[in-house]
Parts: structure tokens; sequence; C-alpha cells
């Protein structure tokens, strides 16, 4: 069986070619899966890209689609309803006031209680389902992009800011949530026009001619001010992440500003922030305002020339005053909804702001999860064999941090890596967990590209303690047991002593329920240390990575977490790293790394001789000449 995707003689740039055209067909095919291939995206700006958008916000409401169709009745109820009420003024006047007639005092207020009804159980139910929906497709809308994000390669974390992914998770996913209630207010608001409209041509058609006159006026406000709320939307969540950006980074790092005394500073920049989105919040009340205001104009228009009309063909006998106010109901209920309908718009413009930077990752072909193979790498690993073979990477295409790395890690062997800032030692063990992959070259796991095996099996055999030991907001049971569900209750206790870490644990109030706070920041540094080897312990990959896992220590706790790493290093293949020579005095083999190449490798007292980089490190350390 030969799977390995690459050789000794492979030139540098064809694993490369060949891993971006499988990152290619990946994109591809997750792009497939939210659109359809033969359908591209069209530009923003252009004429189609509305209705796309649109499109994409009503495909996560089809799965709902009975409800939808529920409230298009119970919408088509609450239209006929509006136009009933416009047209029993009629009867009211005419019958009960001007004929004083009994049988229609009992029934026109009889008639008026059932359509007041069947009004209010339309509107309800038309809402209550709408916003089930509504609610529904947020919920899911969040989950995949929660998903998306969360399986896109550390390569886009480099450029993305933590506030703006938050910002489109909550805010702008909870835009879109109004697309299709909106768009069904616009069209129970044309249904509800087109009976009133039926009411006002049936009364008087000739005054109904007069007052459509100035009906096209009120599409003005459509138009204009649609755009403007659009373009003020975009911007507005724009300001809002950025505001998130600046908080986030400003309450992760409040121990730096207030060791720096810098919470005036920080107050500044923060209100700087606080001031654009008051002034586009601001902005975003006058469009939507000066809409509303310019639609009772239209109206108010509208309703004063025909009351004139209208008023005199009353005086001069050639209409009933019950007709005209009927009519004039009738025409005053009409001009309502012109007036929900760019409310409404206001809404679906808002929405396609937020719909626009969500699908922007969704629909993104350049943003592609992490590839992974079909080969499942099964554990415990027998005679293992980690083989690089040309490794070569780049962050960019002028600096490499690794060229042409060419060595062979065994089963139990304790390998160490050192070498000044800068010289390729963490993206060297960033590579194996596939962190990234390399732009030349392959590694191979027992023969087997790491490309070859999925995410998950080649990730649970991989152990690592960095020197950032980040912890999670939970109890220390849950953060030694981390990825790992189902831990029994002697085995997390057992890590925990194996990283001398019980004897902490159990002098705390809660013992292993105890909280741990934000990133630990309940437990010092050495504690925090040590939950992160306990956690590793429990893993029991059979490969482990060392970061610097002792440098941010003082003596007495590096002392303590070096005994941990003794416990932790025993039977597996491990990889260190060490800014801290004692700590690596004892490797079975040593590289001594400068400029993403391996200058020098063996045991410690061979370097001293051979190598002068190793030679001026130990003695920068020791305060002595070797």
């Amino acid at each position: 069986m030969d799977r390995v995707l690459c050789t000794m003689e492979q030139p540098h740039g064809a694993g490369r070619d060949r891993h971006q055209d499988s990152q290619a067909l990946f994109s591809q095919s997750a792009g497939e899966a939210r659109m359809q291939a033969d359908r591209p995206v069209p530009a923003p700006g252009s004429r189609g890209y509305n209705r796309y958008l649109l499109r994409r916000c009503f495909s996560y409401f089809s799965p709902y689609k009975f409800r939808v169709a529920l409230s298009g009745v119970a919408l088509i109820l609450v239209a006929l309803a509006e136009a009933g009420t416009a047209y029993i003024v009629k009867p009211a006047m005419d019958d009960v006031f001007l004929n004083k007639d009994r049988v229609a005092l009992y029934l026109v207020p009889l008639a008026f209680l059932l359509i007041t009804i069947a009004k209010g159980v339309g509107r309800v139910s038309q809402q209550y389902l709408m916003q089930y929906c509504g609610l529904k497709v947020l919920e899911n809308l969040r989950d995949e992009l929660y998903g998306k994000i969360i399986k896109l390669p550390l390569r886009y974390y480099e450029g993305a800011q933590v506030g703006q992914l938050m910002s489109r998770i909550i805010n702008d996913v909870a835009m879109i949530r109004s697309s299709l209630p909106s768009v069904v207010v616009v069209v129970r608001q044309v249904l509800t026009m087109t009976g009133l409209m039926a009411v006002v041509f049936y009364q008087n058609f000739q005054l109904a001619l007069l007052a459509v006159v100035v009906l096209p006026l009120a599409f003005f406000p459509f138009v204009y001010f649609g755009r403007k709320l659009r373009r003020l939307g975009r911007d507005g969540q724009a300001i809002y992440a950025d505001a998130s950006v600046l908080l986030h980074e400003i309450l992760s790092g409040i121990r730096v500003v207030k060791a720096f005394s810098m919470e005036k500073r920080e107050g500044e920049r923060f209100e700087r922030e606080n001031r654009r989105l008051f002034s586009i919040s601001l902005k975003q009340v006058l469009a939507s305002e000066s809409s509303s205001a310019v639609m009772e104009l239209v109206g108010a228009l509208g309703i004063g020339f025909v009351l004139f009309i209208g008023g005199l063909q009353v005086i001069e006998g050639k209409s009933t005053p019950g007709t005209f106010m009927s009519f004039m109901a009738a025409l005053a209920l009409l001009y309502e909804p012109i007036k929900r309908l760019n409310s409404a718009n206001n809404e679906i413009q808002r929405a396609l702001a937020g719909a626009e930077r969500v699908f922007d990752i969704l629909d993104s072909r350049e943003n592609v999860e992490e590839k992974e193979g079909t080969v499942r790498l099964e554990q415990p690993l027998s005679n293992m064999e980690l083989r690089f073979e040309g490794v070569s990477f780049s962050y960019d295409k002028d600096i490499q941090a690794l060229r042409d790395l060419n060595l062979t890690v065994r089963q139990g062997e304790r390998l160490a890596l050192v070498g000044p800032s800068g010289a390729g030692k963490s993206t060297f063990i960033s590579l194996l967990p596939r962190f990234y992959d390399p732009t030349a070259g392959c590694i191979l796991l027992n023969g087997v590209d790491l490309r070859e095996y999925t995410l998950a099996s080649l990730r649970a055999g991989i152990a690592i303690v960095a020197q950032d030991n980040f912890l999670f907001n939970q109890s220390i049971r849950e953060n030694i047991a981390y990825g790992q569900p189902g831990f029994s209750e002697e085995r997390i206790i057992a890590a925990a002593e194996a990283a001398y870490a019980h004897e902490f644990i159990m002098s705390m109030p809660e013992g292993y329920d105890t909280l741990v706070g934000e990133r630990g920041v309940k437990l010092s540094g050495g504690q925090k240390q040590r939950l992160t080897i306990a956690r590793a312990i429990a893993k029991d990959a059979p490969i482990l990575i060392l970061d610097e896992a002792t440098s941010a220590l003082d003596s007495e706790s590096e002392k303590i977490v070096q005994r941990a790493l003794e416990n932790l290093m025993r039977g597996r293949t491990s990889i260190v790293i060490a800014h801290r020579l004692s700590t690596v005095l004892e490797a079975d083999r040593i590289l001594v790394m400068r400029e993403g190449r391996v200058e020098a490798e063996g045991r410690h007292r061979s370097l001293l001789e051979s190598s002068p980089l190793y030679a001026k490190l130990y003695a920068m350390q020791f305060s002595e000449q070797p």
C-alpha cells in the first residue's frame, strides 16, 4: 500500500500544487452545498444582487413553509377585515343614522364586532407564526455561521478580529431574521390596499380616480430612503463590529491597561467609537422618520383633495353622507398600508445589509473549511515513524519560516528544538497537528501523508502543552477532561496526581468543581500549567508537543511542573521547544535551528563542541563559556 503523496525527489512546488488542487476541490464542494454551481453570485451593487440576497434569506425559511402558508391565510383574513371595516361605514351612516333602520342598528355593530375579532385573530396568528419562523431561522443561521467559522483554518484567524466575528454571529444574523416577516408584511399591506381600493372604487369611481393620482408620489420614499437606509445599515453594522473589537481587546487586556494606568486613554478610545455609534444611529432614525413624514404628507395631500371634492358632491346632492364617509374611511385606511409598506421596506433594507456581511462568509470560496483526508489514525501507534521530507513553509510569499527540512523522529524519541526567536521552532510543531500545511514537501506518519488522515483522528493522537496555557471558564474537572467525554472520576484524579495538581485542587473550596475563571484567571501560572499537563496526561496521546511549557514560571513552580512533564513524557514520542536549555539536556536529540533550517543536531555534549550557536545559547543562559 503506497499512500505517500510526495517523495524525496519531488520538487518543492509539487506538494504545494497538489495540496492547492485538493483545497480548490474542497472549496468547490463546500460552495455547492450552499448554492448551485451554475448560478454565480452577482456582484454587490448589481441589478440582481438584492434578489440574490433575498433568495438566500428565503431559503432558510423553506423548512417552515407550512407555517408560512398558514401565516399567509391569516394575512388574507386581516386584509379582508380591513376592507370590511371601511365598507361597513356606509350602512352605519345611511341605514342607521339617516334611515333609522332598527334591524341595521342590531346587525351593523355585530358585524363590526365580528370583523374586529377576525382581524385580531388573523393578526395575532400571522405575527406569531412569522416570528416563530424568524426565530428558528435566527437559530439555524447562527449555528451554520458559527459552524463555518469554527472550522476555518488558522490562517483565516490571522487576519480576522474576534470582535468582528462575534458581531457577525450575534448582530448581523439578527438583522436577517426580519427579512421574510417584512416581505410578508409587504404582501399583507398590498392585499389590504387591493381590498380597500375595491371599496373606494365601488363607492365612488370618479372620486377614486382623483384620489389615486397622488399615489405614485408615495413610492418616492421607497426608492430614495430605502437606498439610504441600506447604506446606513451596512455602515452601522461595521461600526458595531469595530466597537465590539475594541471592547473585546480592552477587557481581555485589562491587566495591561491597569498596569500602565491607561484607563483614561482607553476610555477616550471607547468614547470615540460610542460617538460613531450615536452618529450612525441618529442618521438611521432621521432617514426612517423622514420617510414616514413624506408618506404622511402624501396621504394628507390625497385626503385633503378628496375631502374637498367629496364634500362638494354631498352638498350638491350627488352623493350620500354614508357613501362619502365609507369612501373616506377606505381612503384613510388605504394610506396606512402605504406607510407600513415604507416601514417594511426599511426593515428589508436593514436585513439585506446584515445578509451581505453574513453570506460574505458563508458563501465565500476563499474561506473554506480545513481540508482533511479519509484515513483514520488508529491508536495505539506501533513502531511509529514521523518523517519530514523536503518540508518548507511560508506565511507569505516573501518570508520562509521553514526551509527544506529532512529528518525522522522515531517511536519513544525525545526531540528538542532550540534556537533564537524566529528560527521556525513554533512553525515546526504547528505543522504536526495540521494547524498549517507545508507549502512544499510533506510530513509522513507511518508512511502516510498527514493530509490523508482525518483531522479528528490525527489530532486525537497529539497532545499539546503550550506556554499560553488556555483554560475555559468551567470547572477544573471539565478543563482536565476537555475533549474527552465520558472520563471517569478516577481517571481525572489520576491525571491530576500525575501532574502534581491534585493537592492544590483539593485545597480549594469546591475541589474539582471549582470554576477557574476566564482563561484560568483565578489560578496562578504554575497551577494553570499543571492543569494543562493533567489535560494532556488524561488525553493519553502517543505524540506529545511541549511548546516552552516552563518558560513563564518561577524556579519553584518550574521544578514542580518539570516533574509533571517527566511523568507526561514517559513512554511517549516527545517534541520539546525550550527556551531554557536546562529542560532539554537529557533529550535524545537536539535540533539547533536558525532561519528555518536545522543548523546542527545531536546530544547536548556533542553540540557544545560542534555547534557555535548552541554553545553561545548555553553560555548566555549559564553565564559561562563552555
